[in-house]
């Protein structure tokens, strides 16, 4: 059955697991975000139809994002940006908290959302990367903070990951897709290693480089994560799912740049790290994993 039938499946389910444990992780990498973070929730939350936890990843607890993630988390989505201010002043986006790994648990209001400092060092890849090793659910959905990405579609992604695909791609490039605003070198360079990925190589997506994907956590675990550039993740792991021979699955979605604020995308100092993963796709399949969890050649 194609990937666009089984989202439509979807079956429609309760926000509360009926064990505890969601069914999906949200991990929502962020850098000085603030009040703006607050959109990109309220979607989220409204759409979301699986019981699941939301982890947004900031790089410091100095970083704006905490304060708004706070008081989103206290006041469901209700407050404003006086009552982030009031919490950062109250000092819940502490040092204290932060240096335990957790910016800040959630309030007595959306108690599905929590902000955790990563760990590994700055940068988008080892955000990425924290969140993934904390997120306790099967399905992990890595989401992006500026609002580009159409979170409506987070439970049609981890429905083909519940249906055995370890990779599920919101692609850009697909029959249906479409991608507004983004600088002509960078949408040109992305299509051109995501339809050529998907001809070429059989990397099962068009858009191997979307970092919008949702993916098997028994799958990140066993094959690891090694990116520490950009948002190389999305392609690596396509990469490993296709030396490996297991199944990816795309639905179209539709991108559009950030409204506000300031991308932190740098795309001549990642494109390194981007070309390696492209280039890893093409080799022979992989043994099955060592014990380590690494894959071998």
């Amino acid at each position: 059955m194609a990937a666009a039938e089984l989202a439509a499946e979807s079956p429609i389910v309760e926000v509360t697991s009926q064990t505890g444990r969601p069914r999906v992780s949200v991990v929502i990498p962020a850098r000085d975000e603030g009040e703006r973070v607050r959109g990109v929730l309220d979607r989220l939350f409204a759409a979301l139809q699986r019981s699941a936890e939301v982890l947004v990843v900031v790089d410091t607890p100095a970083d704006s994002t905490v304060a708004a993630a706070h008081a989103y988390a206290e006041h469901a989505g209700l407050g404003s940006a006086g009552a982030s201010a009031g919490l950062a002043s109250a000092g819940l986006a502490s040092a204290g908290l932060a240096s335990a790994g957790l910016a800040g648990a959630c309030g007595a209001g959306e108690r599905r959302l929590a902000c955790l400092v990563n760990e590994y060092g700055p940068g988008p890849a080892s955000a990425i990367r924290f969140g993934l090793d904390r997120a306790s659910a099967p399905v992990i959905v890595v989401l992006m903070a500026d609002g580009c990405d159409d979170a409506a579609q987070i439970d049609d992604l981890a429905f083909l990951v519940e249906q055995g695909a370890v990779v599920a791609s919101a692609s850009r490039y697909a029959p249906g897709g479409s991608q507004h605003g983004a600088p002509v070198v960078k949408r040109t360079l992305s299509r051109l290693a995501g339809v050529s990925l998907r001809a070429l190589a059989g990397a099962g997506t068009c858009d191997a480089t979307n970092s919008f994907k949702a993916y098997s956590a028994e799958f990140v675990r066993s094959a690891g994560v090694q990116s520490r550039r950009g948002f190389c993740v999305g392609i690596e792991l396509t990469a490993k799912a296709r030396r490996l021979r297991l199944p990816v699955a795309e639905i179209p979605t539709s991108w559009q740049e950030r409204r506000s604020g300031r991308s932190g995308f740098r795309l001549a100092r990642w494109l390194p790290a981007y070309l390696r993963w492209y280039l890893y796709c093409f080799g022979r399949p992989l043994r099955p994993h060592r014990a380590d969890g690494a894959a071998s050649g």
